[in-house]
C-alpha cells in the first residue's frame, strides 16, 4: 500500500502544480485582456446563481434565463479569445492527462491508464529492472558474441539463428499496436540470451509509453497467492495489471512451484490475455517436451497454439 500512497501523493503534487501554472497563466492573460477577467467574473456569479436556482426551483423560468445568459457570456468569451488568436478552451487547466485530469481515476471510479503505467514503472524500479534495462537493450546488444559455426543438431549457427530471432522481434515491436494476436515463446537452455532479449523488448516498448509488466513465473504465483489471502487495492491492482497490461512478460516459466493451483492460475492469466487480445511474451529453460510433461495438456496446447516458439541455442554466453 505504501506504493499507492506514494503515487497518490505524486498525483496531488501534479494537481497542485497544474493549478499554480493555471493561476499564473490567467494572471498574465487578465493583465493583457481585462475585459476577459470581467467576463469570467460574470460567468462565475451567474454560475453560483444557477446552482442555487437549480436546488430551489429546478424547473423555473429563472433557471432557464440564467442558462441562456451563461451561454451568451461563454460564447462572448470564446469570441474574445479567438480574436486574440487563442483557442476557445485556452483558459482551461492544462493537465498532463486529459482523461483523468491528473487524478489517477476516471469518472466511473476506475484507475486511469496513466496511473497503471506509473504503477508498472514503479514495479520496474522496485525490482531494479530499470537499471538492468539501461545495460540490456538493443544499443548494447552484440551479435558478435554468437558463434558463426553451425551448432550440433541444428541447421543454423547461433549467430544466424539470433539474426532470424531479431527479425521476428523487430516485427513484433513495429506491429505491436496492431490487432494481430502476436505472442512469442522463447525457449532454450540457460545462458542463451532469452532474458536479455526480453529486456531489449521491454525497454523499447516502455520508451514508447507502452504499459509493460515484467515478472518471473515465480513472482506471478506470489502475486496470485497474495491476492487470494490479502484482499486490498494494492494486491488487486497488481493482479489486474497481469491481466490488463499492454504487454505481460513472463520470465523463467517452470521455476515456480508446480502444483494444480499455480498451473491453473498461470493458464487463467495467459488465457484471459489471449481472449482480450493482450500480448504476452514467455521465456523458459524447458524444452517443448519438458513443458508438456510439466504442465497440463490444456496449458501446453494453449501456449503452443497461440505463441510463436523461438528456440535459443549455442554455448553458454555467461561463460564467455
Amino acid at each position: 500500500m505504501e506504493l499507492f500512497r506514494k503515487i497518490e501523493r505524486e498525483y496531488q503534487e501534479l494537481r497542485d502544480a497544474d493549478e499554480k501554472a493555471h493561476r499564473k497563466k490567467m494572471a498574465k492573460l487578465y493583465r493583457n485582456l481585462p475585459e476577459l477577467e470581467a467576463l469570467d467574473q460574470k460567468i462565475q456569479r451567474l454560475g453560483i446563481e444557477g446552482a442555487k436556482e437549480q436546488l430551489l426551483h429546478p424547473n423555473s423560468k429563472g433557471l432557464s434565463e440564467i442558462n441562456e445568459a451563461l451561454y451568451t457570456l461563454r460564447e462572448e468569451k470564446a469570441h474574445l479569445l479567438m480574436t486574440m488568436g487563442l483557442p476557445r478552451d485556452y483558459t482551461k487547466v492544462d493537465y498532463r492527462c486529459e482523461l483523468c485530469e491528473d487524478t489517477g481515476r476516471l469518472e466511473d471510479g476506475s484507475r486511469c491508464r496513466c496511473f497503471k503505467q506509473r504503477i508498472s514503472r514503479e514495479l520496474y524500479e522496485m525490482s531494479n529492472l530499470n537499471l538492468q534495462l539501461e545495460k540490456e537493450n538493443f544499443l548494447t546488444f552484440d551479435l558478435g558474441i554468437f558463434s558463426k559455426d553451425v551448432y550440433d543438431g541444428e541447421n543454423l549457427s547461433p549467430r544466424d539463428n539470433m539474426e532470424a530471432i531479431l527479425r521476428v522481434v523487430r516485427r513484433f515491436i513495429d506491429d505491436f499496436e496492431k490487432n494481430n494476436d502476436f505472442n512469442m515463446l522463447f525457449y532454450g537452455t540457460t545462458g542463451q540470451g532469452k532474458t536479455f532479449m526480453l529486456n531489449c523488448i521491454a525497454k523499447e516498448l516502455l520508451d514508447k509509453n507502452v504499459n509493460v509488466i515484467y515478472q518471473t513465473a515465480f513472482n506471478i504465483v506470489d502475486i496470485v497467492e497474495d491476492r487470494r489471502f490479502r484482499r486490498n487495492e494494492a494486491t488487486q491492482m497488481k493482479y489486474e495489471l497481469l491481466l490488463n497490461s499492454d504487454l505481460l512478460i513472463i520470465d523463467d516459466l517452470g521455476i515456480e512451484r508446480i502444483n494444480a493451483f499455480s498451473t491453473s492460475e498461470i493458464f487463467n492469466i495467459v488465457n484471459s490475455r489471449l481472449l482480450s487480445g493482450k500480448k504476452t511474451l514467455i521465456s523458459t529453460n524447458l524444452s517443448p517436451k519438458e513443458l508438456s510433461s510439466t504442465y497440463t495438456d490444456r496449458v501446453f496446447s494453449r501456449v503452443f497454439q497461440k505463441f510463436m516458439p523461438l528456440k535459443f541455442y549455442g554455448e553458454d554466453l555467461r561463460l564467455r
